[in-house]
């Protein structure tokens, strides 16, 4: 739905060269991420801005919230409203979605509910953090472009029950994303959207902003680390070798039953949480790990002496966390009901677009752009991706969901293997926390509050929503290339 905001960038196509700029003395060289702590009641000024940063030795210029890339990281406890003032300092408009925050639909930052901000204006965002958990925020026009160019930070929710997280020697924010990179400096954007075809995947990947970003720890620490994808469309398979993750939280807080995990997929937009006992001195490395390729994301160094068995033994245990297999037991009795909507997930394809396309692979997931130059030239002139609303045949911004506040949802998505070109697809819906209830008939054995969705080549994914948040919502794919080229609905929540 966001394809109609399209003519506003007309003015703005100088903007998109600015990644291949050099950079001028007036604009600021990028700052490192500041954590700051709020309270309820607190306001703060976030200002969008251009700024100068080195990647890959190249001076290029980006956005940045308060001159940092990723901006700054939010703690705020649970429960909590804040104020946050955004200022537009960028030659864009832009909007500020508070990603997985179940705030006032108003404030939901989307152009459902909100004009576009242009340069030189502000906006004052009322927050409200009923749930602990970690978020993030970032735009929500030309997300492709102004995501990418460097505009999204994180909020960290601190639990009301002090015991809510088991205990850690440290908390560790890690924002990966990927970004594409020519010898010129960042690939160029155009007014129309391109690589609409599997979105724009990076070829220099970024952690916390930097390239070779690194960390020091201590033998004996446990950390706990709170995981982000803020990739426009690259899912990532995390692995720690030698070290066993303890996997406690998703996006919306703890889960079930904690699992240690081998490795873990994260597609666009969604988060984990999880705690490393560094047990023994020497180096270690986060990677991200593929089929087709494994790159260095982190590399942590850890000095000092062998941990005390007690200490092992005691991360090696599990939690279960009663109350939440209490709450979720009720929701476990839809597993066999019938759906209440059923969306496939499929595409259409130009003449334009077919005169170029291969059906390409059906792999679960795509984890690199195997078809290069195709996909950087696809168009969303070209390419539209589609929500089917299988009841009503509707597409897209054409479908009109209304619910009751405190319905309880069962929303199937099918990924069509047969489009012209199948892929994942990250589902987020704004505003309300749901759980994955099944994936292809299967229960899920370990329940979490979410926001987001990966919905593999082929699956079937049945979520269970909670419509507890009344207002104007979205319901989108998260790849950014996809939701501009048409891969969104809306829906109403009423009192």
């Amino acid at each position: 739905m966001s394809r109609r905001f399209s003519k506003i960038f007309l003015l703005a196509s100088l903007a998109l060269s600015l990644s291949a700029c050099t950079a001028e003395p007036t604009v600021q060289n990028s700052q490192p991420t500041q954590e700051v702590s709020l309270h309820d009641g607190d306001s703060y000024t976030l200002t969008a801005q251009e700024v100068v940063k080195t990647i890959e030795e190249k001076q290029v210029k980006m956005f940045a919230y308060n001159g940092s890339i990723p901006g700054p990281t939010l703690r705020i406890p649970q429960g909590a409203s804040i104020a946050l003032n955004l200022i537009n300092q960028t030659p864009i408009p832009t909007l500020l979605h508070s990603h997985g925050v179940r705030m006032k639909s108003e404030f939901d930052g989307t152009h459902l509910v909100q004009d576009p901000i242009q340069l030189g204006e502000s906006f004052k965002y009322e927050l409200d953090f009923p749930d602990a958990g970690v978020y993030w925020y970032h735009p929500h026009l030309r997300e492709d472009y102004a995501q990418e160019m460097g505009l999204y930070g994180l909020f960290i929710v601190e639990p009301s029950d002090p015991d809510y997280w088991n205990p850690a020697d440290r908390e560790v924010a890690l924002v990966i994303d990927d970004i594409l990179m020519t010898e010129n400096g960042i690939a160029p954007f155009s007014d129309i959207v391109d690589h609409a075809l599997m979105g724009r995947y990076g070829n220099t990947f970024l952690v916390n902003g930097d390239t070779d970003y690194s960390m020091d720890a201590v033998a004996g620490e446990i950390l706990r680390f709170h995981l982000l994808n803020a990739s426009s469309a690259r899912p990532y398979r995390l692995v720690l070798p030698d070290l066993p993750m303890k996997l406690v939280g998703s996006d919306g807080g703890k889960l079930e039953q904690e699992q240690f995990e081998s490795e873990l997929i994260l597609s666009p937009s969604e988060r984990a949480t999880v705690e490393v006992l560094f047990s023994e001195p020497g180096t270690y490395a986060l990677l991200n790990e593929t089929p087709q390729s494994t790159q260095v994301l982190t590399s942590i160094e850890v000095s000092g002496e062998n941990v005390a068995t007690s200490k092992v033994e005691e991360f090696s245990k599990l939690r279960i966390n009663e109350g939440l297999l209490a709450e979720f037991k009720p929701y476990r009795d839809r597993l066999n009901t019938a759906p209440d909507k059923i969306l496939r997930l499929s595409m259409d394809m130009g003449h334009g677009g077919m005169a170029m396309m291969d059906m390409g692979s059906s792999e679960k997931i795509e984890w690199e752009d195997e078809m290069g130059m195709m996909n950087a030239h696809m168009t969303t002139d070209m390419v539209t991706w589609k929500l089917v609303d299988e009841q009503t045949g509707k597409v897209n911004e054409d479908i009109d969901w209304s619910f009751q506040r405190g319905e309880i949802i069962k929303i199937r998505l099918i990924n069509d293997p047969s489009s012209t070109h199948p892929m994942q697809h990250p589902i987020h819906i704004h505003g309300q926390r749901f759980l994955v209830l099944a994936t292809n008939g299967v229960a899920t054995d370990n329940l979490a509050w979410k926001d987001t969705a990966l919905v593999q080549t082929g699956d079937t994914v049945d979520l269970l929503v909670e419509m507890s948040n009344p207002g104007q919502w979205m319901l989108h794919c998260h790849i950014s290339e996809h939701l501009e080229s048409g891969m969104s609905l809306a829906f109403s929540v009423k009192e």
